[in-house]
């Protein structure tokens, strides 16, 4: 398989968790309003360990690669910032895409820094494909219920609307390795940037959410996004 079609078939599968995470949340079932608020609680830590296992495992240690530690820590800064104003910016829109505009928020640089990793590491690029999938499969399910709680959207259009997105990861993906596969500070600059975002969100909007009390299943979820993330590590090395 060419380069360019493995780049596209990776970022296009990244990309389709989200309308995969969100035909799971259009799933009705008969369980009672206790056990669906805990599961929702634990899909949200879930998306948490998997997001923080990106940063932990390929976006920090790939991006430092490059840059000093005062250039780093200044890229790692500023993407926690930026995220901080969109976050601003969200809140007074009031939106009824929040969640969603957060997720895309991380899926475009990350497809970037896949597509730009894949031509000097294989390896670490599809192990950050598979930890962009996993964070958007949890990311599309609460994104499915805060846009179907919040409008009028059917099921379908929704669904839909997340899956002409999904494509939105081959168009980023295939810019960096095109454009940006030779410049490896700015690819560096670009793995940084995106996991100050991350861990931005991960506090602010993630974590904040798992507690429920007495219920300790909802943070079990946060370990096992993690440790999906480990084992995909350590094979690779």
């Amino acid at each position: 398989m060419s380069p360019l079609l493995t780049i596209f078939t990776l970022t296009l599968l990244a990309g389709m968790a989200m309308p995969i995470g969100a035909l799971l949340a259009s799933i009705k079932t008969k369980k009672s309003a206790w056990f669906e608020n805990e599961f929702r609680h634990s899909i949200t830590a879930f998306a948490g360990g998997a997001l923080l296992s990106a940063v932990a495992l390929v976006l920090v240690p790939e991006g430092v690669k490059n840059l000093s530690i005062i250039t780093s820590s200044i890229y790692f800064i500023l993407g926690g910032f930026a995220f901080m104003l969109l976050d601003i910016t969200i809140n007074k829109m009031k939106t009824s895409t929040s969640q969603l505009m957060a997720m895309l928020a991380d899926f475009f640089p990350e497809s970037l820094a896949l597509g730009a990793t894949f031509s000097i590491n294989k390896q670490s690029a599809l192990l950050l494909a598979i930890l962009i999938a996993l964070q958007n499969v949890p990311e599309g399910f609460n994104a499915f219920y805060e846009i179907k709680e919040s409008s009028n959207y059917s099921k379908k259009k929704i669904i839909g609307l997340f899956f002409i997105l999904a494509f939105c990861g081959p168009i980023s993906g295939l810019t960096g390795y095109l454009w940006l596969a030779s410049h490896n500070e700015i690819v560096s600059a670009i793995m940084l940037f995106a996991s100050g975002s991350i861990l931005y969100s991960i506090f602010q909007d993630i974590a904040p959410q798992v507690p429920l009390e007495k219920n300790w299943a909802p943070p079990m979820g946060a370990i096992l996004g993690f440790v999906l993330g480990l084992v995909g590590y350590m094979l690779t090395i």
